[in-house]
């Protein structure tokens, strides 16, 4: 299904013109070397082109003749290639091979270009005649790149100003030679078109996957005979395409869509060690813009509307985008590959409608809702999600490749969280001893939307809820307002000190609270440590001011009074998790509305209520 939809992505782009024609492929060049009649190198012309980062100038990616997939034997290309099979020039210190290279080359153009009537392929083929490959280390005209040559750097032709590989005649000939079929190519049922074909015996690489061999990865090979499917390679001799048998056409076509959209950064996203890339079926670009932004949280907002439930309104209401008519079931695929020696693993591939996705995705985002700090209303994009689950002081800071994808499948496909989320998300909250929003909001999501959590939804709301009397999310509450107890009254303590001491204590507070030491036993062992830590606060209360022991006291016997039953000895994970979260809905208020109720709890003290 992986290869089919590229396919199809390959001929949407196609009948757009956005992508090589079969027989050519995109190749970095670097240098053209430009050509006299009689097959002389007039000059050698720079290609290269400024980098995205503007720092450095990087090879031009330029239309070439399809070129072919090298392993350690000679195997020229025909139009561009490298300074070995160009011009009998390389830096590896392998004078014999070199020389077979340049004579492959030689060999190889004679066999295109022999008869065509054009200026240009005749210039090619005088070139090659009259190339003097023992001095041509010495060449005058090759004396300012001779170091990027020996590197391997690319190499095409020009003519009177027009490259070789655009010339009509040239590539009439090229086109035709790649009609024809090989004496030795095996005809098969392809599995990806259903047609009798050439089955390609070597599939094309893959360039541009994260951590992949920078010459590119096959998506499909067989390397050894374990790998194959009844002896294949070893009983007929016919090749190791057979194990898979994709035609030619069909792997030409499906190689060169995934380059072009591994190729596509604005596009392209990494998670974790995996690269990911998502196409629509008909290749519209802004379908990719969309999903970029709905589950990446790319900054560019291109697209014009900022939500999810906005494109979705505009879908339902029969609205256009930019000028594009977005359809609800056109397909949408989501492929996430990784490396693997020379070969690509396939982490995952989720395909569905787009609407659907969007839908899913939409779904999520509601999910994730809960009240931020200060008043901030800030996405949380997949990226920034996974972030959550490692430990950002550790060296590796990335999350586990295996849960980000499980992650991703289930946000777009409307499935249960993975278990690794929630339970990634716990151990690190227990070992920070402390929840921010992000988390709050993942804790939330996964009760939500997990089936095998059971819990009331009155404490699942994107603010605090205080009239739920269930017991784990009030004694998350409790522990907040004690927290805050001891806060301010070290507070009122150090408004008593001398100025000059005020910044060290404060740094002492900060770092000395009761969630320092009994944050992850109270969510744990209720029973043991509240006793503690309410005979605890009784010591910080009577450091408070009066309308401060008023308030306080108010809060925390309405909390008292909210627990009918006997504290357990332990709380399972779920009610762990069901605590972290009334901790952090309390403190959330705690932080937000106490100078106001403060003062409102100050001034009735003083009327005496």
């Amino acid at each position: 299904m992986i290869l089919q939809s590229l396919v199809d992505c390959y001929d949407a782009l196609a009948k757009k013109g956005t992508i090589c024609p079969a027989g050519w492929s995109i190749a970095k060049v670097s240098l053209a070397l430009e050509l006299a009649e009689d097959g002389s190198v007039l000059r050698v012309l720079p290609l290269k082109v400024p980098a995205q980062n503007g720092k450095k100038e990087v090879p031009q990616p330029m239309w070439v003749p399809e070129q072919a997939k090298r392993a350690s034997g000679v195997s020229a290309n025909f139009l561009c290639d490298n300074g070995a099979y160009f011009l009998c020039i390389d830096g590896k210190g392998k004078p014999e091979r070199t020389k077979k290279c340049f004579l492959a080359a030689k060999e190889l153009h004679h066999k295109i270009l022999d008869g065509v009537e054009s200026d240009a392929a005749k210039a090619v083929l005088a070139f090659f005649d009259t190339w003097q490959v023992e001095k041509a280390e010495e060449a005058e005209v090759l004396s300012g790149v001779m170091d990027e040559i020996k590197t391997g750097a690319n190499l095409i032709f020009k003519r009177n100003g027009e490259y070789i590989q655009e010339d009509h005649a040239v590539r009439a000939a090229w086109e035709k030679q790649q009609q024809v079929v090989p004496k030795d190519a095996v005809i098969m049922r392809c599995l990806v078109t259903g047609e009798e074909a050439p089955v390609a015996r070597l599939h094309p690489s893959i360039k541009g996957v994260n951590g992949a061999q920078p010459s590119g990865a096959s998506l499909v090979s067989y390397n050894a005979p374990a790998f194959e499917s009844y002896g294949h390679e070893g009983r007929d001799g016919t090749g190791q395409g057979l194990n898979a048998p994709v035609s030619e056409t069909a792997a030409f076509q499906y190689g060169a869509a995934l380059n072009y959209l591994i190729a596509d950064r604005e596009h392209v996203q990494r998670i974790a060690d995996t690269t990911v890339v998502y196409w629509a079926q008909n290749a519209e670009v802004l379908y990719q813009d969309i999903m970029g932004m709905g589950i990446f949280g790319q900054k560019e907002n291109k697209i014009g509307v900022k939500t999810i439930g906005g494109v979705l309104k505009q879908m339902r209401d029969g609205g256009s985008i930019n000028g594009v008519q977005l359809k609800f079931d056109n397909p949408f695929y989501i492929l996430g590959l990784a490396p693997n020696a020379s070969r690509l693993s396939v982490r995952f591939f989720l395909q569905s409608e787009f609407g659907t996705m969007l839908e899913n995705l939409n779904e999520h985002n509601k999910r994730l809702e809960i009240i931020q700090p200060m008043g901030e209303k800030k996405e949380l994009p997949l990226w920034n999600l996974l972030n959550e689950l490692a430990d950002q002081n550790a060296r590796d800071q990335k999350p586990p490749a295996p849960t980000a994808g499980a992650v991703l499948r289930s946000i777009v496909l409307g499935t249960d969280y993975p278990a690794a989320l929630f339970e990634n998300v716990m151990l690190r909250i227990k070992t920070e001893r402390d929840i921010k929003w992000r988390k709050a909001a993942i804790l939330k999501a996964c009760f939500l939307k997990n089936k095998e959590f059971v819990i009331p939804k009155e404490v699942l709301g994107v603010e605090l809820n205080e009239n739920s009397t269930y017991l784990p999310y009030v004694l998350g509450r409790l522990f907040a307002v004690l927290e805050k107890v001891q806060i301010v009254s070290s507070e009122t303590k150090l408004n008593k000190s001398a100025e000059k001491e005020k910044d060290n204590t404060k740094k002492m507070v900060a770092t000395a609270t009761i969630r320092n030491k009994y944050f992850t036993s109270a969510s744990a062992t209720p029973a043991i440590i509240f006793p503690v830590i309410l005979a605890l606060s009784q010591h910080h209360q009577r450091k408070l001011s009066e309308g401060s022991k008023v308030y306080y006291d108010k809060i925390i016997t309405d909390l008292e009074n909210r627990i009918h039953e006997t504290l357990p000895a332990r709380f399972k994970l779920q009610d762990q998790g069901v605590f972290y979260l009334g901790y952090y809905h309390e403190k959330q208020k705690l932080f937000t509305k106490n100078d106001v109720d403060k003062k409102e709890g100050d001034e009735n003290h003083e009327r005496g209520n």
